[in-house]
C-alpha cells in the first residue's frame, strides 16, 4: 500500500535565539519554494538601540512596539488576497511571551499580557515551527561576526538568560508540530546535505516534537 503524501505546509515559523540563523534559513527556504518571507523588522525599531544600552528602562516600549509590528505583518498577510505558499516566518508568538518574561517588570507584564492576549487570538498558527538551538559562545561569535552596530551592547550574560528561556519555552512547546535543531557543531546552511535533510523534515513533519541530529 503506497505510503500517504503529506501536503506541504502553508505557513512555517522558524524560531530561537538572536545569531542562531532564523533569518538566513527563512530566505533559502522562500526562495528554493518560491514561498512568501515574513521578517521581523528589528531595524526598523526606533527603540532596539536604546534597550541594549538600558533593558531595564527601555524594554516595555520595546516589546510593545515588537508586538504591533508583528500583529500588523500577520494581518496584512491575512488580509491579502494573493499569497504565494508557504509563508515562511522568522518568529512565532511565544517569542513574545520570552522576551517579556525576562526583560518586563511584573506590572509592566501584566498590561503587556493584556495586549497579547487580545492580538494573538485573530493570528493563525503555523503548520510546523522550527526550534533552532546553540551555545551561547557560538551565538556570541555569530553577533560579532555580522556586526550590527545595534548589536555591540549585547552580553554574554544577556545571551546566557536568552537561550535558557528559548530552551525553557521551545523543549516545553506543544502548540504546533515541532522540529528542534542544535546548530551548535554544524552550520547546515554551509553544507548542502545537511540542508536538504533539514527541508525534507520540515515539508514533512506534521505530528509532535521531533529532534533533529545534524552530522
Amino acid at each position: 500500500m503506497p505510503k500517504k503524501q503529506v501536503p506541504p505546509p502553508k505557513y512555517i515559523a522558524i524560531e530561537g535565539p538572536i545569531g542562531v540563523g532564523k533569518t538566513t534559513l527563512v530566505k533559502r527556504l522562500t526562495e528554493e519554494l518560491r514561498g512568501t518571507p515574513i521578517l521581523e523588522p528589528e531595524e526598523n525599531n526606533p527603540f532596539l538601540e536604546e534597550f541594549y544600552k538600558d533593558r531595564k528602562k527601555n524594554a516595555f516600549k520595546t516589546q510593545l512596539y515588537f508586538l504591533l509590528s508583528r500583529y500588523q505583518q500577520q494581518l496584512e498577510l491575512k488580509n491579502q488576497e494573493i499569497v504565494h505558499f508557504p509563508i515562511v516566518c522568522d518568529y512565532t508568538s511565544a517569542k513574545d511571551q520570552i522576551f517579556a518574561k525576562i526583560n518586563l517588570s511584573n506590572a509592566e507584564q501584566d498590561l503587556y499580557q493584556k495586549v497579547y492576549g487580545l492580538l494573538d487570538r485573530e493570528l493563525p498558527k503555523p503548520d510546523v515551527v522550527i526550534y533552532l538551538r546553540a551555545k551561547t559562545d557560538v551565538l556570541a561569535k555569530r553577533i560579532k561576526n555580522r556586526g550590527f552596530t545595534y548589536e555591540k551592547p549585547i552580553t554574554d550574560d544577556y545571551l546566557e538568560t536568552l537561550a535558557e528561556a528559548y530552551n525553557e519555552c521551545f523543549l516545553n512547546y506543544n502548540e504546533t508540530p515541532l522540529l528542534v535543531v542544535d546548530t551548535t557543531h554544524t552550520d547546515f546552511l554551509l553544507h548542502h546535505d545537511q540542508y536538504e535533510i533539514l527541508k525534507k523534515d520540515i515539508l514533512n513533519h506534521r505530528h509532535g516534537t521531533k529532534n533533529l541530529v545534524l552530522r
